[in-house]
């Protein structure tokens, strides 16, 4: 394990280090029943599911949408603890990236991104408000990781994804154990304010997702309106805009340029990256941490 990091909570979950100065101050919060969670783990179609979700509640507003940044509009409330000690980034990332003292006191209604699992983050949070949690093929989200990190400039480009895959599946990446972090929301689904979504189905049919997502925030829309919004998260579209692929922070240098934010969103992706060992090693990794559940991942 990285000596910046340590393991957090019952489950020991693997965290930058700084994550003990608002790890407190986190699952203290107080929750508004107006504030609207999107909670996954990394890598799972956490940025397609805020968009939808912000769009949903903000009347279909594109042109905010397009000219202000996602991360503006539905900040990522841990994203502090990773924060550089270098002032000109931190400086970057405070103004494109709300720190956890900024996002609290924002004004109502909130809509918040997590990847924190549910045992981390404020207690009353399900009865209190509205929360998505998205779930993903672990074999597709390491693929995703690997490359999401390498865009970050967390991960060298000589670190090759075997390597990679063996960190993930032996939980010694920041936000490990995967399964622990997916179960807890598993076991919490049939609460009335939680929708839990498979990224899976969001890709097969999303007009149907979008409809189901609707009813769970209350609100009628029409055929009309998931159509367009359906076009505005087509991928290729979405690889094209802006406000999403965090081209703010692009500009300030701070990522690397031979990789993307958005990607190819594709399902099942995996098996380009796996050879035989690899895809035998996963069946048996996922077949024994799904023996104690009901959860199973779409095909």
């Amino acid at each position: 394990m990285n000596p910046c990091t340590s393991r957090f909570g019952p489950k020991g979950y693997i965290f930058p280090r700084q994550f003990e100065h608002f790890g407190k101050e986190i699952y203290n919060m107080e929750i508004r029943p107006s504030d609207t969670f999107v909670v996954t783990f990394p890598r799972s179609g956490t940025t397609w599911t805020q968009e939808l979700v912000w769009l949903i509640l903000n009347n279909f507003d594109y042109e905010k949408a397009l000219e202000t940044p996602l991360s503006l509009r539905y900040p990522y409330l841990e994203t502090e603890m990773f924060f550089n000690h270098n002032q000109n980034i931190k400086e970057t990332m405070e103004k494109n990236m709300p720190p956890v003292q900024k996002i609290l006191n924002m004004a109502s209604p909130r809509y918040i991104k997590s990847h924190l699992p549910l045992s981390l983050l404020p207690p009353k949070l399900l009865d209190t408000c509205k929360v998505f949690y998205v779930a993903r093929d672990p074999r597709d989200v390491v693929v995703s990781f690997y490359h999401h990190s390498k865009f970050m400039n967390i991960l060298l480009d000589s670190v090759d994804f075997k390597a990679f895959w063996e960190l993930f599946i032996n939980d010694l990446l920041p936000w490990a154990p995967f399964f622990e972090h997916v179960k807890e929301a598993w076991r919490m689904r049939n609460h009335p304010n939680m929708l839990f979504l498979f990224y899976e189905d969001l890709s097969k049919d999303l007009p149907a997702c979008v409809r189901r997502i609707a009813k769970f925030l209350d609100k009628e829309i029409t055929e009309e309106q998931i159509e367009k919004l359906c076009e505005h998260l087509n991928i290729d579209n979405f690889k094209k805009n802006k406000s999403v692929n965090f081209d703010n922070l692009n500009d300030a240098g701070l990522l690397n340029e031979k990789e993307s934010f958005i990607r190819k969103g594709k399902v099942g992706g995996w098996r380009d990256y796996f050879d035989e060992e690899m895809t035998e090693q996963a069946d048996r990794w996922i077949e024994e941490n799904l023996r104690d559940t009901d959860l199973r991942f779409p095909q």
